[in-house]
Protein backbone atom coordinates (compact mmCIF):
# COMPACT_ATOMS: atom_id res chain seq x y z
CA UNK A 1 0.00 0.00 0.00
CA UNK A 2 1.16 3.53 -0.63
CA UNK A 3 -0.32 5.88 1.41
CA UNK A 4 -0.86 9.91 -0.33
CA UNK A 5 -0.30 13.47 -0.25
CA UNK A 6 -0.58 13.04 4.43
CA UNK A 7 0.65 15.36 6.98
CA UNK A 8 2.75 13.79 8.93
CA UNK A 9 3.29 14.70 12.61
CA UNK A 10 5.99 12.19 14.32
CA UNK A 11 6.11 13.63 17.84
CA UNK A 12 9.57 10.83 17.84
CA UNK A 13 10.96 12.86 15.87
CA UNK A 14 9.30 16.59 16.54
CA UNK A 15 9.15 16.31 12.18
CA UNK A 16 5.73 17.38 10.74
CA UNK A 17 5.97 17.45 6.93
CA UNK A 18 3.65 16.28 4.04
CA UNK A 19 5.09 12.91 2.70
CA UNK A 20 4.22 9.50 0.76
CA UNK A 21 4.35 6.33 2.83
CA UNK A 22 4.79 2.83 1.26
CA UNK A 23 4.21 0.14 3.04
CA UNK A 24 4.53 -3.94 2.96
CA UNK A 25 4.50 -6.86 4.91
CA UNK A 26 3.05 -4.48 8.10
CA UNK A 27 6.88 -2.73 8.19
CA UNK A 28 7.03 1.19 6.82
CA UNK A 29 9.41 0.66 3.41
CA UNK A 30 9.71 4.20 2.16
CA UNK A 31 8.84 7.78 3.03
CA UNK A 32 8.64 10.62 0.91
CA UNK A 33 7.44 11.40 -3.00
CA UNK A 34 6.29 8.10 -4.22
CA UNK A 35 5.29 7.21 -8.02
CA UNK A 36 2.20 4.62 -7.32
CA UNK A 37 2.80 1.67 -10.34
CA UNK A 38 -0.37 0.07 -11.59
CA UNK A 39 -0.32 -3.07 -8.83
CA UNK A 40 0.21 -0.50 -6.24
CA UNK A 41 -2.96 -0.43 -3.68
CA UNK A 42 -3.35 3.82 -2.95
CA UNK A 43 -5.06 5.60 0.08
CA UNK A 44 -5.03 9.05 -0.73
CA UNK A 45 -5.72 10.97 2.45
CA UNK A 46 -4.99 14.74 0.86
CA UNK A 47 -6.30 17.34 4.10
CA UNK A 48 -5.96 14.76 6.73
CA UNK A 49 -3.09 13.77 9.28
CA UNK A 50 -1.02 10.90 9.57
CA UNK A 51 0.65 10.16 12.74
CA UNK A 52 1.92 6.96 14.43
CA UNK A 53 -1.10 4.44 15.87
CA UNK A 54 -2.02 5.81 19.61
CA UNK A 55 -0.28 3.54 22.52
CA UNK A 56 -2.43 3.43 25.74
CA UNK A 57 -0.99 2.37 28.80
CA UNK A 58 -3.69 1.80 30.52
CA UNK A 59 -6.72 -0.01 29.84
CA UNK A 60 -9.17 -2.75 31.05
CA UNK A 61 -10.35 -5.33 28.41
CA UNK A 62 -12.17 -7.61 31.31
CA UNK A 63 -11.05 -10.61 29.70
CA UNK A 64 -11.08 -13.45 31.69
CA UNK A 65 -13.70 -12.92 33.99
CA UNK A 66 -15.90 -10.19 33.14
CA UNK A 67 -16.12 -10.34 29.70
CA UNK A 68 -19.82 -9.30 29.48
CA UNK A 69 -18.45 -5.70 29.92
CA UNK A 70 -15.58 -6.20 27.26
CA UNK A 71 -13.55 -8.77 25.74
CA UNK A 72 -10.39 -8.83 23.68
CA UNK A 73 -12.08 -8.42 20.39
CA UNK A 74 -14.48 -5.76 21.49
CA UNK A 75 -11.87 -4.06 23.34
CA UNK A 76 -9.59 -4.05 20.04
CA UNK A 77 -12.28 -3.01 18.11
CA UNK A 78 -12.85 -0.28 20.23
CA UNK A 79 -9.09 0.62 20.35
CA UNK A 80 -9.03 1.01 16.36
CA UNK A 81 -11.99 2.91 16.19
CA UNK A 82 -10.33 5.54 18.79
CA UNK A 83 -7.20 4.70 16.55
CA UNK A 84 -5.06 2.94 18.82
CA UNK A 85 -2.48 0.84 17.39
CA UNK A 86 -1.08 -1.06 20.87
CA UNK A 87 -2.90 -1.16 24.50
CA UNK A 88 -1.44 -1.99 27.22
CA UNK A 89 -4.22 -4.37 29.71
CA UNK A 90 -4.40 -4.02 33.45
CA UNK A 91 -4.21 -7.59 35.49
CA UNK A 92 -6.77 -6.91 37.55
CA UNK A 93 -8.79 -9.68 36.06
CA UNK A 94 -10.67 -12.63 36.81
CA UNK A 95 -8.50 -14.92 37.74
CA UNK A 96 -6.20 -12.07 38.34
CA UNK A 97 -2.70 -11.96 35.80
CA UNK A 98 -0.20 -13.14 38.80
CA UNK A 99 0.77 -16.52 37.01
CA UNK A 100 2.33 -17.58 33.81
CA UNK A 101 -0.48 -19.60 32.47
CA UNK A 102 -3.18 -17.08 32.81
CA UNK A 103 -0.57 -14.49 31.32
CA UNK A 104 -0.04 -16.71 28.39
CA UNK A 105 -3.70 -17.38 27.84
CA UNK A 106 -4.35 -13.81 27.37
CA UNK A 107 -0.75 -13.32 25.18
CA UNK A 108 -1.91 -16.21 22.74
CA UNK A 109 -5.73 -15.15 22.09
CA UNK A 110 -4.57 -11.44 22.10
CA UNK A 111 -2.58 -12.34 19.18
CA UNK A 112 -4.99 -13.14 16.60
CA UNK A 113 -6.59 -9.26 16.79
CA UNK A 114 -5.71 -6.46 14.58
CA UNK A 115 -4.18 -4.46 16.80
CA UNK A 116 -1.13 -4.97 19.47
CA UNK A 117 -2.31 -5.71 22.80
CA UNK A 118 0.00 -6.51 25.77
CA UNK A 119 -0.60 -7.38 29.11
CA UNK A 120 0.81 -6.25 32.30
CA UNK A 121 1.51 -8.53 35.22
CA UNK A 122 0.18 -8.23 39.01
CA UNK A 123 2.28 -6.58 41.60
CA UNK A 124 1.15 -9.09 44.36
CA UNK A 125 -0.69 -12.17 44.35
CA UNK A 126 -4.86 -12.27 43.72
CA UNK A 127 -3.67 -8.03 44.17
CA UNK A 128 -3.86 -8.40 47.74
CA UNK A 129 -0.94 -6.51 48.76
CA UNK A 130 0.88 -9.32 50.72
CA UNK A 131 3.73 -11.39 48.63
CA UNK A 132 4.89 -10.46 45.46
CA UNK A 133 4.43 -12.16 41.98
CA UNK A 134 7.35 -14.50 40.26
CA UNK A 135 7.92 -10.83 38.62
CA UNK A 136 10.82 -12.71 36.99
CA UNK A 137 8.90 -15.47 35.37
CA UNK A 138 6.37 -12.82 34.69
CA UNK A 139 8.85 -11.10 32.55
CA UNK A 140 9.85 -14.01 30.61
CA UNK A 141 6.13 -14.87 29.81
CA UNK A 142 5.35 -11.73 28.16
CA UNK A 143 4.49 -9.09 30.58
CA UNK A 144 5.31 -5.54 29.64
CA UNK A 145 4.80 -4.11 33.14
CA UNK A 146 3.93 -5.02 37.08
CA UNK A 147 0.84 -3.34 38.41
CA UNK A 148 -2.13 -3.67 40.98
CA UNK A 149 -3.88 -1.04 39.41
CA UNK A 150 -7.79 -0.73 41.28
CA UNK A 151 -6.05 -1.75 44.50
CA UNK A 152 -3.25 0.49 46.18
CA UNK A 153 -0.25 -1.02 47.60
CA UNK A 154 -0.72 -0.24 51.02
CA UNK A 155 2.56 -1.83 52.38
CA UNK A 156 5.12 0.88 51.69
CA UNK A 157 7.97 -2.15 52.25
CA UNK A 158 6.56 -4.47 49.69
CA UNK A 159 6.04 -1.73 47.03
CA UNK A 160 9.78 -0.67 47.74
CA UNK A 161 10.77 -3.85 46.88
CA UNK A 162 8.56 -4.90 44.01
CA UNK A 163 10.43 -0.85 42.36
CA UNK A 164 13.29 -2.52 43.42
CA UNK A 165 12.59 -5.88 41.42
CA UNK A 166 10.85 -4.23 38.20
CA UNK A 167 14.13 -1.84 38.45
CA UNK A 168 16.43 -4.67 38.13
CA UNK A 169 14.57 -6.55 35.42
CA UNK A 170 14.19 -3.27 33.34
CA UNK A 171 9.99 -2.58 33.24
CA UNK A 172 7.97 -0.10 34.91
CA UNK A 173 5.67 -0.18 37.55
CA UNK A 174 2.22 1.34 37.68
CA UNK A 175 0.72 2.78 41.05
CA UNK A 176 -2.79 3.22 41.96
CA UNK A 177 -2.54 5.93 44.12
CA UNK A 178 -5.82 5.95 46.42
CA UNK A 179 -5.47 5.09 50.45
CA UNK A 180 -8.58 3.57 51.53
CA UNK A 181 -8.38 4.76 55.24
CA UNK A 182 -9.35 8.02 53.98
CA UNK A 183 -12.05 7.14 51.61
CA UNK A 184 -15.94 6.79 52.98
CA UNK A 185 -17.67 6.19 49.39
CA UNK A 186 -15.13 5.85 46.90
CA UNK A 187 -15.61 7.54 42.79
CA UNK A 188 -16.81 10.88 43.97
CA UNK A 189 -14.92 13.81 45.00
CA UNK A 190 -14.75 14.97 48.64
CA UNK A 191 -16.49 18.54 48.45
CA UNK A 192 -19.19 20.15 47.43
CA UNK A 193 -20.87 18.07 45.15
CA UNK A 194 -20.29 14.94 47.58
CA UNK A 195 -22.23 17.40 50.17
CA UNK A 196 -25.02 18.13 47.85
CA UNK A 197 -25.12 14.69 47.60
CA UNK A 198 -25.15 13.88 50.81
CA UNK A 199 -22.32 11.50 50.85
CA UNK A 200 -18.55 12.25 52.08
CA UNK A 201 -16.58 11.17 49.14
CA UNK A 202 -13.04 10.80 48.32
CA UNK A 203 -10.80 13.63 49.41
CA UNK A 204 -7.46 14.19 47.17
CA UNK A 205 -5.69 13.74 50.28
CA UNK A 206 -5.95 10.09 50.12
CA UNK A 207 -4.37 10.58 46.55
CA UNK A 208 -1.88 12.96 47.28
CA UNK A 209 -0.43 10.88 50.75
CA UNK A 210 0.64 8.05 48.51
CA UNK A 211 1.91 9.91 45.30
CA UNK A 212 4.28 11.62 48.51
CA UNK A 213 5.51 7.91 49.57
CA UNK A 214 5.78 6.69 46.04
CA UNK A 215 7.78 9.62 44.47
CA UNK A 216 9.89 9.10 47.05
CA UNK A 217 10.34 5.28 46.70
CA UNK A 218 10.73 5.92 43.20
CA UNK A 219 13.35 8.15 43.88
CA UNK A 220 15.35 5.41 46.08
CA UNK A 221 14.45 2.35 43.84
CA UNK A 222 15.74 3.86 40.44
CA UNK A 223 12.60 2.25 38.99
CA UNK A 224 10.58 3.59 36.11
CA UNK A 225 7.18 4.01 38.15
CA UNK A 226 4.20 5.22 36.40
CA UNK A 227 1.37 7.20 38.96
CA UNK A 228 -1.80 6.37 37.09
CA UNK A 229 -4.65 8.39 36.57
CA UNK A 230 -3.86 11.58 38.18
CA UNK A 231 -6.46 13.57 39.94
CA UNK A 232 -5.11 16.34 42.38
CA UNK A 233 -2.85 19.13 41.45
CA UNK A 234 -1.07 18.81 44.50
CA UNK A 235 0.05 15.60 43.17
CA UNK A 236 0.83 17.41 39.93
CA UNK A 237 3.43 19.17 41.80
CA UNK A 238 4.21 16.55 43.64
CA UNK A 239 5.39 14.22 40.24
CA UNK A 240 7.30 17.86 39.37
CA UNK A 241 9.30 17.69 42.31
CA UNK A 242 10.50 14.22 42.02
CA UNK A 243 11.38 14.65 38.42
CA UNK A 244 13.64 17.31 39.56
CA UNK A 245 14.99 15.19 42.09
CA UNK A 246 15.92 12.77 39.44
CA UNK A 247 13.23 9.93 39.83
CA UNK A 248 12.20 8.27 36.79
CA UNK A 249 8.66 9.28 37.69
CA UNK A 250 6.53 9.10 35.01
CA UNK A 251 1.85 10.31 35.71
CA UNK A 252 -0.50 9.08 33.55
CA UNK A 253 -3.35 11.95 32.58
CA UNK A 254 -6.85 10.54 31.76
CA UNK A 255 -9.08 12.32 28.91
CA UNK A 256 -12.17 12.72 31.82
CA UNK A 257 -9.82 14.20 34.50
CA UNK A 258 -8.88 16.86 31.93
CA UNK A 259 -12.06 18.00 30.69
CA UNK A 260 -14.11 17.51 33.59
CA UNK A 261 -14.76 18.44 37.23
CA UNK A 262 -16.83 17.37 40.22
CA UNK A 263 -19.98 18.93 38.60
CA UNK A 264 -19.90 16.09 36.18
CA UNK A 265 -21.61 14.31 38.75
CA UNK A 266 -24.84 16.88 38.64
CA UNK A 267 -25.35 16.07 35.05
CA UNK A 268 -24.52 12.49 34.20
CA UNK A 269 -25.14 10.95 37.90
CA UNK A 270 -22.65 7.58 37.88
CA UNK A 271 -21.52 7.74 34.53
CA UNK A 272 -19.42 10.21 35.96
CA UNK A 273 -18.18 8.16 38.68
CA UNK A 274 -14.02 6.79 38.33
CA UNK A 275 -11.54 6.11 40.93
CA UNK A 276 -10.07 8.31 41.56
CA UNK A 277 -12.96 11.14 41.10
CA UNK A 278 -13.02 14.19 39.46
CA UNK A 279 -11.79 16.79 41.10
CA UNK A 280 -12.14 20.82 40.86
CA UNK A 281 -11.68 23.19 38.54
CA UNK A 282 -8.28 23.63 40.05
CA UNK A 283 -6.74 20.47 39.86
CA UNK A 284 -8.31 20.23 36.32
CA UNK A 285 -6.23 23.12 35.53
CA UNK A 286 -3.11 21.97 37.07
CA UNK A 287 -3.32 18.49 35.45
CA UNK A 288 -3.53 20.55 31.96
CA UNK A 289 -0.12 22.90 33.27
CA UNK A 290 1.19 19.27 34.24
CA UNK A 291 0.81 18.34 30.46
CA UNK A 292 1.74 21.46 28.75
CA UNK A 293 5.23 21.90 30.83
CA UNK A 294 5.95 17.63 30.36
CA UNK A 295 5.26 16.61 33.85
CA UNK A 296 2.63 14.67 33.06
CA UNK A 297 3.70 12.68 30.35
CA UNK A 298 1.40 9.86 29.29
CA UNK A 299 -2.70 10.31 28.40
CA UNK A 300 -4.15 7.08 29.00
CA UNK A 301 -7.71 6.50 28.88
CA UNK A 302 -8.33 4.17 31.66
CA UNK A 303 -10.97 2.57 29.03
CA UNK A 304 -13.26 0.60 32.09
CA UNK A 305 -15.94 -1.16 30.92
CA UNK A 306 -19.02 -1.21 32.46
CA UNK A 307 -22.92 -2.90 32.17
CA UNK A 308 -25.98 -0.46 31.63
CA UNK A 309 -27.19 -2.47 34.54
CA UNK A 310 -24.15 -1.72 36.79
CA UNK A 311 -23.92 2.21 36.45
CA UNK A 312 -28.03 2.36 36.89
CA UNK A 313 -27.38 1.49 40.81
CA UNK A 314 -27.38 3.76 43.25
CA UNK A 315 -24.56 6.20 43.03
CA UNK A 316 -22.69 4.26 46.28
CA UNK A 317 -23.33 1.16 45.32
CA UNK A 318 -22.66 1.92 41.20
CA UNK A 319 -19.17 0.55 39.82
CA UNK A 320 -16.69 3.31 39.26
CA UNK A 321 -15.35 4.15 35.93
CA UNK A 322 -15.64 4.75 32.27
CA UNK A 323 -14.77 3.68 28.76
CA UNK A 324 -12.16 6.07 26.59
CA UNK A 325 -10.57 4.73 24.00
CA UNK A 326 -13.06 5.96 21.34
CA UNK A 327 -12.88 9.44 22.71
CA UNK A 328 -9.08 10.27 23.58
CA UNK A 329 -7.92 11.88 20.91
CA UNK A 330 -11.08 14.05 19.82
CA UNK A 331 -10.67 14.95 23.98
CA UNK A 332 -7.04 16.18 23.78
CA UNK A 333 -7.45 18.04 20.77
CA UNK A 334 -10.76 19.72 21.51
CA UNK A 335 -10.04 20.55 25.58
CA UNK A 336 -6.04 20.93 25.23
CA UNK A 337 -5.17 21.47 21.59
CA UNK A 338 -7.93 23.72 20.66
CA UNK A 339 -7.75 25.98 23.16
CA UNK A 340 -3.57 26.66 23.22
CA UNK A 341 -2.68 24.62 25.98
CA UNK A 342 -1.08 22.14 24.13
CA UNK A 343 0.52 21.96 20.50
CA UNK A 344 -0.82 19.24 18.08
CA UNK A 345 2.35 17.65 18.36
CA UNK A 346 2.46 17.66 22.08
CA UNK A 347 -0.61 16.22 22.36
CA UNK A 348 0.46 13.14 20.30
CA UNK A 349 3.96 12.98 21.86
CA UNK A 350 2.16 11.93 25.04
CA UNK A 351 -0.35 9.56 23.57
CA UNK A 352 2.48 7.75 20.58
CA UNK A 353 6.36 8.65 21.46
CA UNK A 354 6.37 8.96 24.96
CA UNK A 355 4.64 5.28 26.14
CA UNK A 356 6.37 3.57 23.48
CA UNK A 357 9.65 4.80 24.99
CA UNK A 358 8.48 3.85 28.33
CA UNK A 359 7.14 0.42 27.75
CA UNK A 360 9.87 -0.41 24.78
CA UNK A 361 7.39 -0.67 22.41
CA UNK A 362 8.44 -1.10 18.33
CA UNK A 363 5.64 1.55 17.89
CA UNK A 364 5.23 5.12 17.99
CA UNK A 365 7.29 6.34 14.95
CA UNK A 366 6.75 6.67 11.76
CA UNK A 367 10.29 5.99 10.06
CA UNK A 368 11.88 3.05 7.19
CA UNK A 369 11.73 -0.33 8.95
CA UNK A 370 9.25 0.89 11.69
CA UNK A 371 5.89 -1.04 12.22
CA UNK A 372 3.15 0.20 9.75
CA UNK A 373 0.85 1.45 12.54
CA UNK A 374 -0.60 4.85 11.74
CA UNK A 375 -3.99 6.77 13.16
CA UNK A 376 -5.50 9.36 10.19
CA UNK A 377 -7.41 11.66 11.42
CA UNK A 378 -9.06 15.88 10.50
CA UNK A 379 -8.01 17.67 13.94
CA UNK A 380 -10.61 20.25 12.50
CA UNK A 381 -13.82 17.68 12.24
CA UNK A 382 -16.56 17.55 14.60
CA UNK A 383 -18.28 14.36 15.43
CA UNK A 384 -20.79 13.55 17.83
CA UNK A 385 -20.09 10.33 19.76
CA UNK A 386 -23.62 8.43 19.88
CA UNK A 387 -22.38 4.42 18.73
CA UNK A 388 -19.77 2.52 20.31
CA UNK A 389 -17.53 -0.27 19.11
CA UNK A 390 -17.07 -1.17 23.06
CA UNK A 391 -19.69 -4.03 24.25
CA UNK A 392 -20.05 -0.95 27.24
CA UNK A 393 -21.30 2.64 26.71
CA UNK A 394 -20.75 3.85 30.21
CA UNK A 395 -19.36 7.39 29.32
CA UNK A 396 -20.71 11.04 30.00
CA UNK A 397 -19.38 11.90 26.70
CA UNK A 398 -22.02 10.21 24.42
CA UNK A 399 -23.70 13.50 22.21
CA UNK A 400 -21.05 15.80 23.40
CA UNK A 401 -19.90 17.94 19.69
CA UNK A 402 -16.57 16.99 19.86
CA UNK A 403 -13.48 17.99 17.46
CA UNK A 404 -11.14 15.58 15.72
CA UNK A 405 -12.63 12.74 13.76
CA UNK A 406 -10.80 9.79 12.77
CA UNK A 407 -10.86 8.32 9.36
CA UNK A 408 -8.52 5.36 9.20
CA UNK A 409 -6.54 3.28 11.99
CA UNK A 410 -3.91 1.09 10.11
CA UNK A 411 -2.53 -1.66 12.27
CA UNK A 412 0.50 -4.27 11.02
CA UNK A 413 0.05 -2.50 7.07
CA UNK A 414 -3.68 -3.39 7.48
CA UNK A 415 -6.46 -1.37 7.46
CA UNK A 416 -8.22 -1.94 10.80
CA UNK A 417 -11.07 0.80 11.38
CA UNK A 418 -12.34 3.22 8.39
CA UNK A 419 -15.18 5.82 9.30
CA UNK A 420 -18.29 5.42 7.50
Amino acid sequence: MIIKNGLMIDPHTNEMKKTDIRISDGIIRELGQIEAGSEDEVLDISGLVIAPGLIDTHVHFRDPGFTYKEDLHTGALAAAKGGFTSVICMANTSPTVDSVPVLKDILTRADSEAIHIYQTAAVSHGLKGETLTPMEELKAAGACGFTDDGIPLKDAVLCFQAMKKAADLGLPISLHEEDPAFITNNGINHGKVSEALGIEGSPAVAEEVLVARDCMLALHSGAETVIQHISSGNSVALVRTAKAMGAKIHAEATPHHFTLTEEAVLTHGTLAKMNPPLRTEKDRMAIIEGLADGTIDLIATDHAPHSAEEKARPVTSAPSGIIGLETALSLGITFLVKPGHLTLMQLLEKMTANPAALYRLPGGRIAVNAPADFVIFNPDEEWIPETFASKSSNTPFLGMRLQGRIIHTICKGRICYSAS
